[in-house]
This record gives C-alpha cells, structure tokens and sequence, in this order.
C-alpha cells in the first residue's frame, strides 16, 4: 500500500475531487491510503435530496460548506477536529460491504491507544454505545474505495445543528438525541495528544512500524485534481440539483437504510420517480428511477416490473417485497 500526502488542505472539494482522481487515475496495480482534514463541512451522501439534509440557515450563518460525494450513506460533519481516511483498492468482488476488512487496521489503531473500539451494525465504529466513525464506500471499473471519519475533536454541537436529521434514524436507533449518541475520540484517551499526533499514530499502526512509502502526484496530477474539484465538487447541480415535482412520498426506515421515494403519478401512470436515501448500493439509482416512468401505478405491473431488476445492485440488501410496500 502507498501513501498520498494531501498537501495539508482542508477544503472539502479537492480532498473529494482527490479521492476519486486517485481512484480512477493511479495505476491500478497499487493500492493507496489518504488521509485529509476538512474546513466546516457538511459532506452528503451521493443518494441524498441535499435541500432537505442541511439546516441551510444554519449553514450559511457559520460559512459551513455543502459538497456531495461519491459514496452512498448519509450526511455527516467535518471539521478541523475530524480525521478522514480512505482505502482505495482494488475491487476484487469480494470487498464491496465488506467495512470489517477495511475498518480493522483504524480499530486496531484505536486498541493500541486504549480506545476500546469495534465496528458496529452496517458501517459505524463505536466505543459501547458512541458512534466515534461513519463508514461508506464506492466502487466503479473494478476499483474501489472505503473512506471513513474518525471523530477526534470535532465541535459536536455543530453536527447537531448543521444537520437535519431524519426523525426515522433517531426512532429506529432508540435515542433521544444525536448529541449523545456521538463521541469524540479525545473522550477516551489515557493522555491527552494532538490531531497530528493522532494521525501519525495510525500510520505508524497501519505500516506497522515501518514508513510508508509515498506515491507523489506530479503538478500536472494536481492541475487535474483542481480541474475535477471546480467541475464537480464545486458545482451547484452536483452538490444541491433540483428535486423533481411529486404527488405521492413514502418514506421508510428498512435494514438497508432509510429510503424517500417521490413519484409523479397521472392518470395512473408513472411519469417520473426519485429515490433518495442513505443506503449503500453500487448501481446508479437515477436508472432505477428511469425504469418507473411509464409504469402503471398498481401492485400488478410494479411487482412485473421489481421483479426484473436486480434490486440489491442499486440499494444493499433489499427485497422485492419490501419495495413493493415502499411504492404501494
């Protein structure tokens, strides 16, 4: 595995437009660890309707900034006291959901400090009952990567704010309140240390010991990055686009995650349909959405229709029949 030095910078769209260069450009015969702290951020999940994540009063009032990424999963807050890493590999057919594998060597990491840490229901690390990491992952042309947050002295407060947050994840978790389900790592630490600190300790963990060896971007790799983060990351209709006009919503909290569906119905027909949500899929939910326009909206022709489609590609571990009770 080689490591990328990310120049120390903290704006969130070139450590995103970063980590899918990285990804889709090295060569591929490697793997490679990044690592990246971010500016006030609110970070949302590719699936997400952004207008209705962000506490968007909030956001503005702080200078917080709204970028999309690639992964599925759901909004999260970044900050100067918030650690990022990403695996990015190869994807070998057996990786993808697999967040033991890639979350392993950051416990182990934690477990050396005193942190008694374990992964915990789909993709979060936990120490008991305190969410200290959030996990999602992408995948495309045979490459992949696993990238995490590891929650160290973030401004927790904020996370609350910043964020809207979905009353079915607070009920199907059984909380009162966001704020004490999250922790910072600092919490837990026999001594005190700094973020840097931190973040070398995993590397010395991750390499055991020895120094990594560095892959180093040349300028023209970086003139590239920044090409991707302004035509991308930084563009209004990645991070926000326009939510389509609907006449019927459901929404849902199943195992696979929470799922919004929005369908303009007419005259009993389907003319268009989105699916947001926080579930993890590799498929693009944009060609499941097309595939629903046309339908009739009747248990007959969606239940013909869901029977075709290969449903886990695009949301995780779903049914037909829990779609079919989402849609009717």
């Amino acid at each position: 595995m080689l490591y990328i030095d990310n120049r120390n910078i903290t704006d969130p769209a070139l450590n995103l437009a970063l980590e899918e260069y990285i990804l889709r450009q090295l060569p591929g015969e490697n793997d490679y660890l990044l690592f990246y702290i971010n500016e006030p951020s609110i970070i949302i999940g590719k699936n997400q309707n952004t207008a209705e994540e962000v506490n968007r009063d909030y956001v503005e009032a702080n200078g917080i900034h709204v970028v999309r990424r690639l992964s599925g999963g759901g909004a999260v807050y970044h900050d100067q006291g918030n650690l990022n890493f990403s695996f990015i590999t190869r994807d070998d057919g057996k990786s993808f959901n697999n967040y033991r594998k890639f979350t392993e060597p950051v416990v182990r990491a934690l477990h050396q400090l005193g942190v008694q840490a374990e992964l915990s229901g789909r993709n979060d690390i936990q120490v008991g009952e305190r969410k200290i990491s959030g996990n999602a992952q992408f995948s495309t042309r045979g490459r992949m990567f696993t990238h995490g947050t590891l929650l160290f002295d973030s401004q927790i407060d904020h996370v609350v704010s910043a964020l809207n947050v979905n009353p079915l994840k607070i009920q199907s978790k059984g909380v009162k309140s966001v704020r004490s389900r999250v922790a910072n790592i600092t919490e837990f630490l026999d001594k005190p240390m700094t973020v840097a600190e931190f973040k070398a300790h995993l590397l010395h963990s991750i390499f055991a010991g020895a120094v990594p060896t560095e892959y180093k971007l040349t300028e023209a790799d970086w003139a590239a990055v920044h090409r991707l983060a302004d035509e991308r990351y930084r563009s209004w209709d990645w991070n926000y686009g326009q939510s389509p006009a609907f006449n019927v919503h459901m929404m849902k909290r199943l195992p696979a995650g929470t799922f919004d569906v929005r369908l303009d119905v007419e005259e009993g027909l389907i003319r268009s349909a989105a699916v947001y949500g926080d579930f993890f899929g590799v498929g693009d939910v944009q060609e499941f959405a097309a595939r629903l326009a046309g339908v009739r909206y009747d248990a007959k022709a969606l239940s013909e229709l869901l029977e075709v489609i290969d449903l886990p590609y695009y949301f995780g571990p779903v049914t037909k029949e829990e779609w079919l009770e989402l849609l009717l």
